[in-house]
C-alpha cells in the first residue's frame, strides 16, 4: 500500500488550517506562536473552542471562539481543518480522553501541547513543540499517582538496585527513585546500550556530581556469581525484580530460556537478598501469570510463588506487583502500530475481540514503588486498572489520531491468535478474590501461598526439566503451576 494521502497529509504544516482547543493563557500562546512561523508549532489557527460559556465570542490573539468541543466536528467542517491542538495542559485524563473522543470522529490529525508545560508561567517557556497524541492520552480512568511521602520513606539514604534496570519499567523506576535521594541506584541489566543511556541520563538530570549515585553493572540474573559479586561491592537495600524474558511467542519456541531466566534468574536474586538481609525485595509480576494459557505467564506465576516462599522464612519483605500491559514498552503494541501507520499500513491485530488491561509505564513504576511502601511481605498487589481495552478499538483510534480513516487510508489486517495468546486477560485466578489497602486503586490478592516445602519441590521438578526436551519441560511446568493451561 501507497503512503496514505488525506489534507494534512497534502499540505506544508505551516499551512495546516488548525483548530485550537483552549483559550487560556497556554492556547493564546499557541496561537500566537503557530502565527509567528515557529518551526516547532506548525500550523495555521483559524478557530478556537472552549467549554468555558464565558469565552464563547471572545477573539484570542485574532482568531474567535467559536464554541465548545462540543462543536468540534462541525467546527472541522465548516472551516475546512486539517489539524486540531489540544492547548489545555492542566485537563485530567478523563477530560482529555472525553475531548479526544469527540475529535476523533473528525478523521484530521490531533496533536497536543505537552502536559509538562502546567504550573510552568507561559511567557518563561522559550520553546514548546507540539506533538503527536498518543494511546496513553487515551486511557479514560483517572491517572494512578504516587504517595511520594511513603515512597521517600523507603528510598531516601538507601541503596537501590534495580535488576533490568535498562528496560522500559526498570528504567522508569530507576527515574522516579532518582529524585527520592537515594544513597545509591545500581542499574543492573545484561544489555550494555539501554544501561548507559539511561545513566546519560540520570548524569544529565542530576549533574556530574550524582555521578558516584548511579551505577551500571553488566550482567544477567541467571548468573548467580555475578549476582553475588554486585551484592558483595554494594549490599543493596531495596531490590525493584523487572529483570525477565517477556515475548509470549518468543517463550513459547524457548520454554528452556523462559524457565532458567525468569524461574531460576529470581531464584538467585531471591537468595542473595535472604543472605544480604535485604530490607525490601519487590517483583514485578504481570496479568499473564493469572491462569496462564502461554509459557511466559507460568513462568511469572511461579515467581509468584517463588516470592511467596522466600516471604515465608525471611526478615525480607518479599512482595509482587501484577499488572497489565504497559503501553510504550518494548515489544507492546503501541510501538508496532504507530510504525505501521507511518508505513502507511496495514496494522495488525491478532483477534477483532482482543482484549487487554492497560497502564502507562510511569503509573505501572509508581504502582511498584508504592507496593514496596506498602509491602508487610508475602503480598500479591493487583491494580484497579479500569475497563479492558479491545486492541481492535485502540488500533482504530490510533490511525483517526495520525489523521487517516481506518480501512479507507490505512488497513486493519486480522492475522490470527499467536501461540500462547488470550483473547482476554484477567488480573485474578478463579479461587482469588482481593483486599483493598490504604491506597485506593491497589488491592492485595486473597489467594492462599504454597508453602515453602511445596515450592521447593516444584523448583525441584523444574531444575530437572530443564536438561530434558521441549515437551517435557512445558508438561512439567503445567505440573508445577497446575492454572497453566495451553
Amino acid at each position: 500500500m501507497s503512503e496514505p494521502q488525506n489534507s494534512s497529509t497534502a499540505l506544508k504544516d505551516q499551512e495546516l488550517r488548525t483548530l485550537v482547543i483552549g483559550a487560556g493563557e497556554t492556547g493564546s500562546m499557541t496561537i500566537e506562536r503557530m502565527q509567528s512561523g515557529e518551526s516547532s508549532m506548525p500550523g495555521n489557527p483559524v478557530v478556537a473552542v472552549d467549554d468555558d460559556r464565558q469565552k464563547q465570542g471572545v477573539i484570542v490573539a485574532g482568531i474567535t471562539v467559536e464554541g465548545t468541543c462540543e462543536d468540534i466536528p462541525f467546527l472541522v467542517r465548516k472551516f475546512d481543518i486539517s489539524q486540531i491542538v489540544f492547548a489545555i495542559p492542566s485537563a485530567t485524563r478523563e477530560q482529555r480522553s472525553r475531548i479526544y473522543d469527540i475529535c476523533l470522529k473528525t478523521d484530521v490529525r490531533i496533536l497536543a501541547v505537552p502536559s509538562s508545560l502546567l504550573g510552568t508561567p507561559v511567557k518563561s517557556v522559550e520553546k514548546v513543540p507540539i506533538k503527536q497524541v498518543g494511546a496513553t492520552e487515551l486511557l479514560s480512568r483517572p491517572e494512578i499517582m504516587l504517595d511520594t511521602k511513603e515512597a521517600i520513606s523507603i528510598i531516601k539514604g538507601k541503596t537501590i538496585l534495580v535488576t533490568g534496570g535498562g528496560g522500559s519499567i526498570g528504567s522508569e523506576i530507576c527515574r522516579q527513585i532518582a529524585s527520592m535521594d537515594p544513597a545509591k541506584v545500581i542499574i543492573f541489566d545484561i544489555y550494555e546500550n539501554t544501561a548507559y543511556e539511561l545513566y546519560r541520563e540520570l548524569l544529565n538530570e542530576y549533574g556530574t556530581k550524582a555521578q558516584k549515585r548511579f551505577v551500571v553493572e553488566i550482567g544477567s540474573i541467571r548468573d548467580s556469581e555475578r549476582l553475588w559479586e554486585v551484592f558483595d561491592a554494594y549490599s543493596p537495600q531495596v531490590i525493584f525484580h523487572a529483570a525477565a524474558h517477556k515475548h509470549v511467542p518468543l517463550m513459547e519456541h524457548n520454554p528452556r530460556e523462559a524457565v532458567i531466566n525468569n524461574v531460576f534468574g529470581t531464584l538467585n536474586v531471591a537468595k542473595l537478598a535472604l543472605e544480604w538481609d535485604v530490607e525490601r525485595f519487590v517483583l514485578i509480576s504481570t496479568d499473564k501469570a493469572v491462569n496462564p494459557t502461554n509459557v511466559m505467564g507460568a513462568t511469572k506465576r511461579m515467581c509468584e510463588m517463588i516470592m511467596q516462599r522466600y516471604a515465608k522464612v525471611s526478615p525480607t519483605i518479599f512482595t509482587a506487583v501484577r499488572f497489565g500491559n504497559v503501553l510504550g514498552s518494548h515489544g507492546s503494541v503501541i510501538p508496532l502500530f504507530k510504525a505501521q501507520i507511518a508505513k502507511g499500513g496495514p496494522v495488525t491485530v491478532t483477534h477483532r475481540d482482543v482484549t487487554r488491561y492497560f497502564m502507562t509505564i510511569p503509573e505501572a513504576s509508581r504502582l511498584v514503588i508504592q507496593a514496596a511502601a506498602l509491602a508487610k511481605g508475602g503480598e500479591i498487589f493487583v491494580l484497579d486498572m479500569g475497563e479492558p481495552v479491545r486492541i481492535y478499538d485502540l488500533a482504530e483510534k490510533l490511525i483517526r489520531l495520525s489523521g487517516f480513516e481506518p480501512g479507507k487510508d490505512i488497513e486493519i489486517k486480522v492475522t490470527g491468535l499467536r501461540p500462547g495468546e488470550k483473547l482476554y486477560e484477567e488480573l485474578l485466578m478463579d479461587d482469588e478474590g482481593v483486599i483493598p489497602t490504604e491506597h485506593k486503586d491497589i488491592t492485595v490478592s486473597t489467594a492462599k501461598a504454597p508453602t515453602p516445602e511445596a515450592v521447593d519441590e516444584k523448583i525441584k521438578v523444574l531444575f530437572e526439566a530443564i536438561h530434558k526436551d521441549t515437551e517435557k519441560i512445558i508438561s512439567c511446568l503445567k505440573d508445577v503451576v497446575p492454572s497453566y493451561c495451553s
